[in-house]
């Protein structure tokens, strides 16, 4: 509601400032302006959607900043006549003040260019011989340069006590932005050295080369996917050898955790295969099936193994495309029988079982609040329908629904996949409103728990929305006491915590047909769409923990020794084989 007010209010300015500039009526002209200029600076916080409608339809940023400068002018045209010298001096101010701002969105360009541009970009390496520049502070090194777009306040607004008043604005916004610009300059200078492309790869080449790779974590993919290659990276940091990350995205670095890895983005395939200073490692590991893997899959010297971001019972987890690999290395024995099942051309002596190390640290012990938690944690709808699991859009409000309403209360965290209308965007629309449903309950909640907010906070914990990357997937499982979950990795590797599990059954096969296509789901409850088993699932006695335990070790492999020590050791097999 407030943002369709603040369009409104932004809509409704320019007539009335047409209008009072003519008449002429100044008084009115300010009123108008001042309410134009606070609705402009609110839009973008309140209105984001209905501002990008406005730009598709010609009326973007730029024209409604022009047409309020055309006010002003029109105001003094009126005021001091056209013949007057003051109005000549303003009209020629006002182009000189866009003068500036063009200069300095160009320079803001060249800047952000340069540095996104470079052939390589690193973490964790010590790339200081490239000098490269800080960055300017943000409202001076923003190309969109909205904050240079507010300077024509200083004459519209000064169009109101005359046009002697416009014109002193007009030359002080002027002034400003020629300062802003001119303050650009030595970054774009300082960054100049940046453009030598064979000279970025020497430096970078040469602290990759001095570091001496063993192994390679590569990565390609959205950022929304960076969860794949942000499992991996604590436990690599944790093995014998000296471990690389190689990501192909520019800016993807950021979206990784905190990690003591050093890190290079090449962006360019040519460089790649030609950047000699990984030709130290043997072993490259990839965590996804994606077309730019075949550049590092063509350095002959490279051993590859393919790790996947998560074992289960997905058809990703036996793709056949993974035959391209070395070697394929799955968590335990399920993760070789599936390959052996579907027989997609990967050798069963192609596969190892190198444990799930990620996911030490997960507790058997729920969170020891006086009410359950539990935990919804569907995948997303996959790349087509045939990898369709979720139970979002069938299911999804449905159960979020159930657990809310149940007695005893529960607490409820619901984490959804990353990818979570990715594709469809049905699957996004039942995202955000089992969001509103839980902002609903928990407003409810709050308000009947805490009439006065007297009551001390450590007696009530609040439902819990995780859509970024904190808390981790891994914290939720300590955090909760039950899961309801798809046919995904979420529940093998749940099977870590010997918890009790649900799988929702979005297929409608039947229970037999079920657990043997997917034996994740063999020792958790079966929720059909219905939802007939989940009143048993939440109140009913736990009487398959014992097959927890067991296919814990069938999925994930043997306790001891302990997963890292065995993902260690395939490691260690491939130096000796090579």
């Amino acid at each position: 509601m407030r943002g369709l007010i603040v369009i409104a209010a932004l809509l409704a300015s320019y007539p009335v400032l047409l209008v009072s500039a003519l008449w002429p009526a100044p008084l009115v002209f300010g009123a108008a302006a001042l309410v134009s200029y606070a609705a402009e600076y609110a839009a973008p916080r309140l209105a984001r959607r209905a501002l990008e409608l406005l730009g598709q339809v010609h009326l973007g940023v730029t024209v409604r900043f022009a047409a309020r400068e055309t006010a002003a002018l029109l105001l003094v045209a009126r005021a001091a006549g056209p013949d007057s010298a003051w109005f000549v001096a303003l009209a020629v101010s006002m182009f000189g003040v866009h003068g500036m701002r063009a200069l300095h969105t160009g320079l803001a360009l060249r800047l952000r260019q340069t540095l996104s541009r470079m052939p390589v970009t690193t973490r964790n390496l010590d790339v200081s011989a490239l000098r490269i520049p800080k960055l300017p502070p943000g409202w001076l090194g923003d190309p969109r340069g909205l904050r240079f777009l507010y300077l024509d306040a200083l004459p519209v607004l000064g169009a109101v006590w005359g046009a002697v008043a416009a014109c002193c604005g007009a030359a002080l916004a002027l002034a400003l932005g020629a300062t802003g610009a001119l303050a650009l300059l030595p970054y774009v200078r300082r960054t100049r050295p940046l453009t030598d492309r064979v000279r970025v790869l020497e430096v970078v080449g040469a602290q990759v080369a001095a570091y001496r790779p063993e192994v390679i974590l590569y990565f390609s993919g959205a950022t929304a996917a960076a969860y794949q290659a942000r499992m991996w990276l604590p436990v690599l940091e944790r093995i014998d050898r000296r471990a690389i990350v190689v990501l192909r995205e520019r800016g993807m670095a950021r979206h990784l955790e905190p990690s003591s890895l050093p890190m290079v983005c090449i962006p360019s395939s040519a460089d790649l295969m030609s950047f000699r200073a990984l030709s130290s490692a043997k072993l490259c590991l990839y965590v996804s099936n994606v077309g730019r893997n075949v550049h590092m899959l063509r350095i002959p010297t490279l051993r590859s193994a393919f790790l996947n971001h998560g074992d289960s019972d997905k058809e990703a987890s036996f793709n056949p495309f993974s035959r391209v690999y070395d070697e394929v290395w799955v968590a335990g024995p399920a993760g070789r029988d599936r390959y052996r099942k579907a027989k997609v051309g990967v050798r069963d002596e192609c596969v190892h079982e190198v444990g799930r190390p990620q996911l030490q640290g997960i507790s058997t012990e729920g969170p020891g609040l006086p009410y359950r938690t539990v935990l919804y944690a569907p995948t997303w709808e996959g790349w087509n329908d045939d990898l369709f699991h979720t139970s979002l859009m069938t299911m999804g409000p449905r159960i979020v629904r159930a657990l809310l309403e149940h007695d005893p209360p529960l607490r409820v965290i619901y984490k959804p996949h990353p990818l979570t209308g990715h594709r469809d965007k049905a699957a996004l629309r039942a995202h955000r409103r089992i969001v509103h449903m839980i902002e609903k309950a928990e407003l409810a909640k709050s308000k009947a728990r805490h009439p006065s907010r007297a009551e001390a906070p450590a007696t009530y914990v609040r439902h819990l929305v995780v859509t970024g990357s904190e808390p981790h997937l891994y914290a939720c499982f300590n955090q909760c006491d039950l899961l309801i979950s798809d046919i995904s990795s979420v529940v093998a590797d749940f099977l870590a915590s010997e918890k009790p599990y649900a799988v929702t059954n979005v297929a409608g096969l039947p229970q037999h047909a079920f657990h043997e296509r997917y034996p994740s789901t063999e020792a958790g409850v079966l929720l059909d769409e219905d939802l007939a088993g989940l009143a048993e699932f939440l109140d009913g006695e736990d009487t398959l923990a014992r097959a927890r335990v067991k296919l814990r070790s069938y999925l994930l492999g043997p306790e001891y020794p302990d997963a890292l020590t065995r993902f260690n050791a395939a490691v260690e097999r491939v130096f000796a084989e090579s």
